[in-house]
């Protein structure tokens, strides 16, 4: 009898880790491209928030509101939609994978600008370092000699 109610509880726990519950496809579910772009402006906005914290609650900004708001979707939506591609790994896997490429793009166009406006910033210094070698040459150049004129 003990043999049997071990092999049975056995049976039990095996067949209920078995179990995988998979939502059904909602009525409302957000379209994979739609998808995408919302997780990919939720990590935006997390790393947003990481930073500073208190500039996007100063301007009224509430995260998951404002991407609510942006992508016409709502909070249950969200979840359910969410909750649904991530029951299916492969097509969840493409969806994260399409953020990340998105994401490194965004990342290498920042980067590039940053590279530009630092270029060019370089570029105005080293003009106007030769502005100033100039003016301070002409000014030693009418110390130097007062009674001749200075070019």
């Amino acid at each position: 009898m003990k043999k049997i109610s071990v092999y049975m509880l056995c049976l039990l726990v095996f067949s209920a880790c078995n179990y995988s519950y998979k939502p059904e496809k909602p009525e409302n579910l957000i379209a994979k491209d739609k998808m995408v772009d919302v997780l990919m402006d939720i990590s935006l906005l997390s790393s947003a928030k990481g930073v500073n914290k208190k500039k996007l609650e100063n301007k009224g900004i509430h995260p998951e509101t404002y991407i609510y708001k942006k992508h016409h979707i709502d909070s249950l939506q969200f979840v359910e939609s969410n909750a649904y591609y991530a029951s299916n790994g492969k097509v969840y896997e493409e969806i994260l994978n399409a953020v990340t490429d998105s994401l490194k793009r965004l990342k290498d166009k920042f980067d590039d600008q940053v590279e530009k406006e630092a270029k060019n910033k370089r570029f105005k210094d080293s003009i106007k370092r030769e502005e100033t070698k100039k003016k301070k040459l002409k000014e030693f150049k009418a110390i130097a000699r007062p009674d001749q004129k200075v070019n």
